[in-house]
């Protein structure tokens, strides 16, 4: 049968406090419901439907484009009525997955094992790995057979003391489905229409009720606040570090490294703490990560060593470059074999030839720096004439003197030396000793303004 998923994301989260809609809150960088989706998408369902309500328009914005069939659940009576509101669209014959949208760490085999168990009846996601407070409690009788779910609103002592819970998802055919979810009343403490109705009446009506158990309580967590959140966060990221670990990655601290996109690694990587990588990042062999840092779609070439505090975004650095301490690529950097960049100094859109250096105090945007060229403390590339972006040539073996102003666009030629202090706004010849500075003068006789007496 076809498979159709259902995520359900039209809760406001109110103890969120936010006025963000609570499946756009972020683990790893990216949506609650993000991360939901590529779950359901690992199934290869024929249709993804997501219903939402609160905060709508902000929802269906930040997956612009994504190929997902979007439910308006325009008065939110519950989680039964907000599937009512897609099972029109879903064919009577095909199988239907409803998840949730703030349960971000579920990962494709447990669904899978979800699909395969519903068979005539419906499997439901179930847990006792962990408190079940909040949840809807998982009623058996004497012989284990599952009875109906409670809501921990309306349970009784007795009822709330059971630590099997219902963990928001299941899977049954759509048309019995349908059917079923017909009679759900709003009989209830929150007049709501609730789906977890729907295993009473299905238990009552005959049909089978599996419930698959989770074996990672993390897998089947919601988030209904900020502590739970950041509670989630950190299990996806600690799972993102153990998978390092495994592929030979040397951490610091399994605890101390963030992963938010897809980082990949050669041999023997070292990785200090408190690093947080963004987008696409790939690290070759015996690549160094000092502390702090923050990589960002970023190409490291082999035996690289990025020093602490630095930050790195949609640069590529070759091999055997020695990056920072606190030193920034911008987009557009592109190093060669060898290159030095030292502390403070700043790269955006130019490219460095091999062995070139710039080891302290420098911005350099808009160039192209040839081999072996030494770039002074305090140089900065002038690229900007407040209407448009010029662009700076620096040839081979050029030596920038300390505290130069190079004014785009303007080319130093192969071997040129720029003295210290100097401002090139023209084009220089090869091989000679360039100055630009204002003549020294000391005045005689000059004393320096004194303050009126009695002022501080």
């Amino acid at each position: 049968m076809p498979l159709h998923v259902v995520i359900l994301a039209a809760g406001q989260g109110k103890r969120m406090r936010s006025a963000l809609p609570k499946v756009l809150h972020g683990i790893a960088g990216r949506p609650l419901l993000a991360h939901v989706i590529d779950a359901a998408r690992a199934l290869k369902p024929e249709r993804i439907y997501v219903v939402h309500g609160h905060g709508g328009e902000k929802v269906r914005a930040a997956f612009a484009g994504a190929a997902i069939e979007w439910v308006e659940q325009a008065r939110q009576l519950g989680t039964g009525h907000a599937l009512l509101q897609a099972l029109p669209l879903i064919p009577r014959t095909a199988t239907v997955l409803v998840l949730n949208g703030d349960v971000p760490l579920v990962r494709a085999a447990m669904l899978r094992r979800l699909v395969r168990s519903a068979g005539k009846g419906i499997a439901i996601a179930t847990s006792d790995l962990s408190d079940p407070a909040g949840y809807g409690r998982v009623l058996r009788d004497a012989g284990g057979r599952v009875l109906r779910i409670v809501e921990e609103k309306d349970a009784t002592r007795s009822e709330r003391a059971v630590r099997e819970w219902y963990a928001g998802f299941l899977a049954g055919n759509a048309g019995r489905l349908a059917g079923w979810l017909a009679r759900v009343a709003n009989r209830n403490a929150q007049k709501e229409y609730y789906l977890t109705d729907v295993i009473g009446i299905v238990a009552n009506a005959g049909a089978t009720v599996s419930a698959v158990k989770a074996t990672d309580r993390m897998e089947v967590a919601g988030v209904n606040s900020r502590e739970e959140l950041a509670i989630l966060e950190r299990a996806y990221q600690n799972a993102q570090a153990k998978k390092l670990l495994a592929a030979g990655v040397q951490l610091a601290d399994l605890w101390r490294v963030d992963v938010r996109g897809e980082l990949a690694c050669g041999e023997d990587v070292a990785i200090d703490v408190n690093c947080v990588f963004e987008g696409r990042v790939r690290l070759g062999d015996r690549v160094r990560i000092g502390p702090n840092c923050v990589l960002r779609d970023v190409s490291v070439a082999a035996d690289t060593e990025i020093l602490a505090f630095s930050l790195l975004e949609g640069a590529v650095v070759g091999s055997g470059c020695r990056i920072g301490p606190y030193a920034r690529l911008r987009p557009g950097a592109s190093l060669g074999a060898g290159v030095h960049l030292g502390n403070f100094v700043e790269v955006k859109a130019s490219r460095f030839g091999a062995r070139s250096k710039a080891n302290h105090l420098a911005y350099i945007g808009d160039a192209e720096v040839g081999r072996d060229v030494n770039v002074g403390a305090g140089t900065i590339t002038c690229n900007y004439d407040g209407a448009r972006k010029h662009r700076t040539v620096i040839e081979d073996d050029c030596f920038i003197g300390s505290d130069a102003t190079l004014v785009a666009p303007v080319r130093i030629r192969k071997g040129s030396y720029i003295g210290a202090g100097s401002t090139i706004s023209k084009d220089t010849p090869r091989g000679q000793l360039t100055l630009a500075r204002a003549r020294q003068v000391s005045v005689r006789r000059w004393t320096p303004p004194r303050k009126p007496a009695g002022r501080t």
